[in-house]
Parts: structure tokens; sequence; C-alpha cells
């Protein structure tokens, strides 16, 4: 829906799962604050995320930060533009606690609001690094329960080149951490105990790299790490082992598979977002890769690869200057294919 052009800062609010995230961003002077408050600590007693937990926490933390992360920017309500939330996807319940608390607020102040794809704004969170990278270019969505290679040709405008068939890679991670007796959230704490062991101890499967396409299948690896760990001795070092060589599986794979979508769109261009994308490993394999085959890899810094509210303002102010916006009806989207949004208007 086109309306009235926003340039005054935009409020962002990200509530899509454990992370209740707030940020101010102006189209012309970029970001202006942001806060995030992470319930990780609270769901490891269980060893992952309880919704009904996330959302009553949400409640709790969502209007004090929002009003220290408008003090933060030196603004008062009254100067925003616009407000932008997570609409989808994500947990019905956390979504709700953003949706609602965004669109009192926009309608107190009679000011627009948008509900933001929480995909979109993960792919584009390198843009908010200096010297952002400028479409066409591909882009690796590696957050959560999705891993996904995107053809973006412009704002707006995403063609879905290869998609997960079952676990993506950061549940994998997070499984593979469970099943070696990590902490939670488990998948930085494989990472840096994959640091310590060996790459080669293991050779496990590369996923679908020995057939043509692009889509992801890491169930089979996690099984692999399981019965690695089960038929092992259960030492530390071969804890460690075995999670460096599930990490350098899974590298792999994912930098193959990038390698693959930039020959077949003939890109020179890398986009790379979401909380898998903060793996150090991956990081530097695609930078090697990046050298070697003559393309550039953009990657947002880690605290943006993770939910954050930084990435919803972007979003939002980008499509509110452009004219869009939401009627007042508290909708939600739990599940919402990303390539079914439009393109920024001219």
């Amino acid at each position: 829906m086109a309306s009235a052009r926003v340039s005054k800062p935009v409020l962002g609010v990200e509530s899509s799962c454990d992370e209740t995230g707030v940020a101010v961003y102006d189209v012309a002077r970029g970001l202006l604050a942001h806060r995030l408050y992470s319930q990780a600590s609270m769901h490891a007693e269980y060893g992952g995320v309880v919704p009904e937990l996330a959302s009553r926490d949400h409640v709790r933390k969502l209007l004090p930060l929002l009003e220290a992360t408008l003090g933060d920017a030196g603004l008062r309500p009254r100067d925003l533009g616009g407000v932008a939330y997570t609409a989808g996807p994500g947990l019905a319940g956390a979504l709700l606690v953003g949706a609602a608390t965004a669109r009192a607020l926009a309608w107190a102040l009679q000011i627009p609001a948008l509900g933001v794809h929480h995909m979109e704004g993960h792919l584009l969170a390198p843009l908010l690094e200096p010297d952002p990278p400028q479409p066409p270019f591909v882009a690796l969505l590696v957050s959560g329960g999705h891993s996904m290679l995107v053809q973006v040709a412009a704002i707006g405008r995403y063609a879905l080149l290869g998609d997960t068939l079952d676990d993506a890679a950061g549940e994998a991670f997070d499984k593979t951490a469970m099943l070696l007796g990590l902490a939670y959230p488990g998948g930085p704490a494989l990472a840096t105990l994959a640091a310590q062991g060996r790459r080669d101890a293991y050779r496990f499967t590369r996923p679908l790299l020995d057939r043509p396409g692009l889509d992801f299948s890491f169930s089979g690896l996690k099984t692999q790490v399981l019965l690695a760990w089960q038929r092992s001795d259960h030492s530390d070092a071969t804890r460690a082992d075995i999670a460096a060589s599930f990490e350098a599986a899974m590298v792999e794979t994912l930098v193959e598979k990038c390698r693959r979508a930039l020959r077949a769109s003939a890109g020179t261009r890398l986009v790379v977002a979401g909380g898998v994308g903060a793996n150090r490993a991956l990081r530097a394999a695609l930078t090697t890769a990046s050298a070697g085959d003559g393309f550039r890899t953009w990657f947002p810094r880690p605290e943006f690869c993770t939910d954050n509210g930084a990435m919803i303002a972007h979003v939002g102010a980008l499509r509110l200057a452009a004219g869009e916006h939401g009627d007042n009806a508290i909708r939600i989207f739990p599940r919402w294919s990303l390539d079914s949004l439009g393109a920024l208007a001219a």
C-alpha cells in the first residue's frame, strides 16, 4: 500500500523469537541507536526456546528497551516518522507482542507502521556497514531455521535459488552441540570447542555436494555426528575433534554452494547474513574462496548477524521512505515466503 513517504527517523522492533531488539534508523543519517536484550540465559535451563516464556519476556522487556533506545538517540516519540516491526516469520506469540506494541505506538502518534519480513532484515543487514554492497548480488541466509541462497536483483526483488530440505545450518549447529553435551545456545559453544580440535579427525559427509542443485540438507550430517560420538571414548579431545570435523563439513558445504550459486548467476557479489554468518571458520573460508574465484563477500558485524532491531528499523525505514505502509490491523505471518515481497517503489 502506498502513502506519503517517510523521511523522519523510524523505530524498529524485533521480537520474532528469543531476543528483544529495538533501534532507530534514519535514511539520511543512518543508524541512530540500537539495544538488544537476549533471553538465552532463561532458555538455557530448557535446552532451547520455550515459546510461552519468550512471549512473556518480550512483554516485560519491550517498553523499557524502547524508552532507553529513544533516549540513546536523543529523540522523543513525537520525533518519529514511522514504526517498523517484525511481522514474520517467527513464533506467533512473540511476534504478536512486537506487532501490537508497534501498532499501538503508531496509532497513538498518528504515524505509519509497517510489518517487516524477518529474513529481509537479515538479508539487508550488510547494508548497515560502511561500503555496503549494491544489487545485484547473491545472498546466503543462514539464520535459525533457515538456510537459503537468494538472488537479489534489487531491494525487494528476490528469487530463491536454494532452500533447506530438513535441518538448517543453525539447527544442525545447535542440535550437534546438544548431542555433545554443550550448553545452550549451542552454535557459538560448538564453534569455540571446534577451535580446539582437529578438522580432519573425522570425514563427515558434505551433504548434497555429490549432485547438482543449490538446496541444503543437514539432518544426515547430524546423524553421522551422533553415531561418531556414541562409538567414541567420550573424551574431551574426541569431543573437540568431532566438533571441529562437523564444522569443517558444514563450512565446506556452505562455501561450495555459494560458489555454485555465483557461477550459475554469473555473479561477483556475495552477501552472508544470519546467525551462522558470525562463524569465524565460515568467514575465513569464504574470504579465501573470494580471493581464489574473483568475487567479493560482505558480512554484517557479528552483533547484526543474530536477531536485532537495527535490521528491522533499516528495512522499515527504506520501505516507509518509498511510501509503503500497512493498515491499522495487527497482522503477523509465522510463515512468510521471502520471494512474495514487492520491490521498492521508484
